[in-house]
């Protein structure tokens, strides 16, 4: 849908591959999910921070009194320059969808947008994590803090940094998030706080084991130049290929705000990853974070489709470094890099 009122002119949602200085995440820690293989998860947290860390400020967020001299031992000299740590009781790690969002207002300014968190629909305890924006800004490590009476995960939306927004109507519309509001109130509601007037909608499109009601950054990702990066349906024996194919074909039917089709690049699929359990995980190269200069791409030891994700991604961002990081870990709680990140511009 694209909405006539000139919400451009109030604030804007920069894209991810804007400026940005600092990223978020939260330490996984033994109160967690984490717990039965906490060492495995910090090693793969250690090493996206480190990563990460070389480019640009981390500011971690955890109930542990890490410290600088946890921090030290940790990581090497340069890379802890770059760290800040606050210690915030959590109940998990996925910043992606209980950190802010950031809009830039018109005369310049930012705000960091708090919207509800519920643990993706009532699904996981959240208390302490709706909670951390608000004790960050406390903190003083958080400005422009704007609490929102309306539930949304960052995960859940993709904006192209010019007015357009990707999402998926089996997330926002569930009943489990807000149940009293129909799409175009939800749509109005985007609008206004941040300032988009192309709003998308996939019907389509789901992920084996995945907790989140097919979260927009685990299929399609919006791209500079009017691209649109997505997961590809794989090979037909694949229990997500049918929807994967389905969600294909709707974005080769959406269309940009000048009425042209989207440049459209295929992701690989990954091949099934599986718990212990045997239950299928949600393995996906979409889930990457992308920088000014960097993507930070989540990779899954399976040497031929990590090297073709990379490969891909630099069609659409040429000028970029691709960083892979192994996140099996990740997916064994269904939720790789992207999910654990949250960038926050910061004012230009």
């Amino acid at each position: 849908m694209t909405i006539t009122n000139d919400v451009a002119s109030i604030r804007r949602f920069p894209a991810e591959w804007e400026d940005h200085r600092t990223v978020m995440m939260a330490w996984p820690h033994a109160d967690t999910d984490w717990n039965y293989m906490l060492d495995d998860a910090q090693n793969c947290f250690f090493n996206i921070i480190s990563e990460i860390a070389k480019n640009e400020k981390v500011l971690i967020v955890g109930p542990e009194p890490l410290g600088d001299s946890y921090m030290r031992e940790l990581f090497d000299r340069e890379a802890t320059q770059n760290i800040i740590y606050a210690e915030i009781p959590t109940n998990d790690t996925w910043a992606r969808d209980f950190g802010p969002i950031t809009v830039e207002n018109a005369d310049g300014s930012l705000s960091r947008l708090d919207f509800t968190f519920n643990g993706w629909g009532d699904k996981f305890e959240a208390a302490k994590d709706n909670a951390v924006n608000a004790a960050l800004a406390g903190k003083g490590l958080l400005d422009n803090v704007e609490k929102i009476d309306f539930i949304l995960e960052g995960g859940s939306i993709e904006t192209d940094g010019h007015g357009t927004l990707l999402t998926t109507s089996r997330c926002l519309l569930a009943p489990t998030r807000n149940p009293d509001m129909s799409k175009q109130e939800i749509e109005a509601l985007l609008s206004r706080l941040l300032g988009v007037d192309h709003i998308l909608w996939l019907n389509h499109g789901a992920l084996s084991g995945d907790d989140t009601d097919s979260h927009i950054d685990t299929l399609a990702r919006l791209a500079p130049d009017d691209t649109i990066i997505y997961t590809g349906p794989g090979d037909e024996t694949d229990t997500d290929h049918e929807e994967l194919k389905l969600m294909r074909d709707e974005l080769r039917a959406l269309r940009t705000r000048e009425g042209n089709p989207f440049n459209l690049i295929e992701l690989p699929l990954p091949d099934p990853v599986y718990d212990t359990d045997g239950m299928q995980l949600p393995a996906t190269y979409a889930n990457y974070l992308v920088s000014p200069t960097h993507i930070y791409l989540p990779v899954y030891a399976q040497p031929a489709k990590d090297l073709l994700a990379q490969q891909t991604l630099k069609i659409a961002f040429p000028g970029h470094t691709i960083v892979p990081i192994d996140c099996r870990a990740l997916v064994c709680q269904h939720g790789s890099l992207h999910c654990v990140t949250m960038q926050l511009p910061q004012k230009k």
